[in-house]
């Protein structure tokens, strides 16, 4: 199988496009020795890449193909599966706007991904960021691209994995309200969630990975002064994944793990919710210049493990405040490929 990369090109109402296109731009990541060549390959829409390409002023062409065989190894080419889902700007879709159409678009580019996927025909799904409420008006219920895609593939244990440059975290409850957090953290998913943490990690290059699984409640409970969910689920969570032969301890206070995990003590930090391992990974990596406003750091990557396929994804929003601009930062979607290529060669190995 060819290195084929699918890239779904979000909502268009986003910054989707034109973070691609920035990414694409001098075919970021570039080949390295010990990864194999790859060929992009945007699913989205032609009228959509072509305002990318007008708002950006980039040097580059679109050669819109039926098949993702049809891709090419080309300099300055972007290979465009052009799902004709939607006309020109402005006709069912405008930037910074919530629309059905755009909607519909954004899910049915993830859905033709995860079929090619699934078919082996590409290596892999990169995905741009959706609108979860643009998504719903098209009556897709879901609270967003993993529930999608665990859906499409029919796959029921499934966690997120975030990573940046220097932290990485992944979580056992993600979008849900936080009061509900508590009565989905059970020892099969906790143990779960450190299982995939180990073969997620292994697929990032790391051997043999050192998990921290987090507390919690404030300081892990105190011995069960702030609540019972460590010694009732997660101690015999660890427990068992210990006697499996998994390197993980826990639970650890949630206000320390992540600083040990920064400092090189874990590769990994089992988040129980979904604010308590986005917020240390974004504090990790993003950074926001004070005068203009703008971000000059971007660093973040999600990677959907427990699918029969790969995913990974940029660590932001669709920005529709931003959106149309051309001053979106496109680090996240360069680091979100770069992960793909390594999780395809790991799980690929004998592929060219």
């Amino acid at each position: 199988m060819k290195q084929i990369l699918g890239i779904t090109a979000g909502d268009p109402a986003g910054i989707g496009a034109e973070i691609i296109v920035k990414a694409l731009a001098d075919k970021k990541p570039p080949d390295t020795p010990g990864r194999p060549e790859w060929i992009p390959l945007v699913i989205g829409d032609k009228t959509v890449l072509e305002d990318a390409l007008a708002l950006t002023a980039l040097p580059l062409k679109l050669r819109c193909v039926h098949r993702p065989e049809e891709a090419v190894n080309e300099a300055g080419t972007i290979n465009l599966l052009d799902m004709r889902l939607l006309e020109s700007r402005g006709k069912g879709w405008d930037y910074g706007a919530v629309s059905a159409p755009a909607g519909n678009a954004a899910f049915r580019y993830v859905e033709k991904a995860a079929a090619l996927a699934g078919e082996k025909r590409i290596a892999g799904i990169v995905t741009a960021p959706i609108n979860k409420e643009a998504i719903n008006l098209t009556g897709h219920r879901y609270p967003g691209h993993t529930e999608i895609l665990a859906a499409l593939t029919g796959t029921a244990d499934y966690a997120m994995l975030l990573t940046c440059d220097t932290l990485r975290v992944i979580h056992v409850t993600s979008h849900v309200a936080l009061k509900a957090a508590a009565d989905l953290i059970t020892i099969p998913r906790v143990l779960s969630v450190i299982r995939l943490a180990g073969e997620g990690l292994k697929l990032l290059g790391y051997g043999e990975p050192r998990i921290a699984v987090a507390g919690f409640n404030p300081h892990a409970s105190e011995n069960g002064l702030f609540g019972d969910e460590e010694k009732r689920v997660i101690i015999p969570a660890v427990e068992a994944a210990r006697a499996a032969g998994i390197q993980a301890e826990g639970p650890l206070p949630p206000d320390t793990v992540f600083v040990k995990a920064l400092g090189k003590q874990y590769d990994v930090v089992v988040a129980m919710y979904h604010d308590q391992g986005h917020i240390p990974l974004k504090l990790a990596g993003f950074k926001l210049d004070p005068a203009s406003g703008q971000f000059t750091r971007m660093s973040g990557v999600n990677c959907t493990l427990g699918l029969p396929i790969i995913r990974t994804s940029v660590d932001h929003g669709t920005a529709f405040d931003r959106a149309g601009k051309n001053c979106s930062n496109e680090q996240s979607m360069v680091e979100a490929i770069a992960a793909a290529l390594t999780m395809a060669k790991n799980l690929f190995p004998g592929d060219p």
